[in-house]
């Protein structure tokens, strides 16, 4: 049996829309430091698409292949990635990424992922930040209201669960307030010098969705568009 790193404390998986699944859990910063970090499940049929993976425990992994066949990893953040080669292994699954990850450079990339190319289903969009030093992108789910499904770049915090003590103590004076924002440490990681992300947030403007799940923070099922343009004029001015 391949050694996978294990899995991280989460919660249960949850539906939060039609065919729309999430798994909240954590991951260690350093020693003292764990923060919150989310999985979005995508269904349709009976194929299952895990975006933003966190391997989950024996009892929620049944759970999860109840819900279907896990078909697809797709990786919309490249600091993000330790529990996709889990998956891919266990369930044959056909890996999509931008090249250029910074951590995790494994899977080997079944599928490229490219500004408005292909995905595993219909009914969505993928917007990638072109100026991004870190490969980024954004996933746009049509059909009702619509979601933005992101990694890094947009989080929201409604509260601070599944971070613990110490993170929750430090987080608002790393910019993390309980409220939608632009991943402050993502953002000076990610910033060309000398330039700019403001388009590439403001891009996404240009499109209708109501509900924001990030890889870190809280669901946001209602008022997210708004929510990103205050966010946006926050950090841009």
């Amino acid at each position: 049996m391949k050694d996978f790193p294990h899995a991280l404390h989460h919660e249960p998986i949850a539906q939060i829309g039609p065919d729309l699944f999430c798994a909240r859990g954590t991951i260690p910063i350093n020693p003292l430091v764990t923060i919150s970090r989310n999985m979005t499940i995508i269904r349709r049929g009976n194929a299952l698409t895990l975006v933003n993976s966190v391997r989950l425990a024996p009892d929620e992994l049944a759970k999860l292949e109840a819900l279907g066949r896990v078909a697809h990893v797709l990786r919309l953040g490249g600091a993000h990635g330790r529990d996709d080669a889990f998956y891919v292994d266990r369930y044959g699954a056909r890996f999509w990424a931008q090249p250029g990850g910074t951590r995790y450079t494994t899977p080997q990339i079944d599928a490229p992922l490219t500004d408005l190319g292909e995905l595993p289903f219909d009914g969505a969009q993928l917007l990638i930040f072109a100026h991004a030093r870190i490969p980024e992108a954004a996933l746009l789910l049509r059909g009702g209201a619509g979601v933005l499904v992101t990694c890094d770049a947009l989080q929201h915090y409604g509260d601070f669960s599944n971070n613990n003590l110490p993170a929750r103590i430090a987080m608002p004076f790393l910019g993390f307030k309980r409220t939608t924002l632009i991943g402050p440490l993502w953002l000076k990681a990610a910033t060309p010098h000398g330039g700019s992300l403001k388009t590439d947030f403001e891009r996404l403007l240009d499109h209708d969705f109501d509900a924001l799940f990030g890889a870190h923070g809280t669901f946001l099922p209602t008022g997210a568009k708004a929510a990103v343009r205050a966010a946006i004029a926050t950090t841009f001015g």
